[in-house]
């Protein structure tokens, strides 16, 4: 009846604890993220003109958005499986790269092909990371 053994005390302890409580950490990188990403759509929806109220609030905008949307990808993504949970990933890159090119004015054909190639490249480095990181 080795199966049937109970665990240790403190394992099981810290195994709920870390489940029902987030970390400072949890949040730590994902508003980094979002704030440099906010202050780069900023700076690239100003596109050399002035500084106005408008370019800070859609800079606090997009890097909300990010931040939000990469926190979420964190909780909920290591209960998909890999492919799906890389997929994701990749997407996220993809789309949030590819529409900060948008901005600069080229075209939309261009900016589809810089954000497929980078979904193609996070989606991959992702899938491999967790690949090779399975229990």
């Amino acid at each position: 009846m080795a199966h049937a053994a109970p665990t240790a005390f403190g394992r099981q302890k810290r195994q709920t604890a870390s489940r029902t409580h987030l970390h400072k950490s949890a949040f730590v990188g994902p508003l980094l993220l979002g704030l440099v990403y906010g202050v780069w759509a900023a700076f690239m929806k100003r596109q050399m003109g002035p500084v106005d109220a408008g370019n800070v609030f859609y800079g606090i905008l997009c890097g909300v958005l990010f931040a939000g949307i990469m926190f979420a990808l964190a909780r909920i993504g290591p209960r998909l499986k890999r492919e799906v949970h890389a997929a994701a990933y990749g997407a996220f890159g993809g789309i949030a790269v590819g529409y900060l090119h948008s901005l600069t004015d080229q075209s939309i054909l261009k900016s589809t092909v810089v954000g497929l190639a980078v979904a193609a490249g996070v989606g991959a480095i992702a899938f491999y990371r967790y690949y090779t990181h399975e229990d």
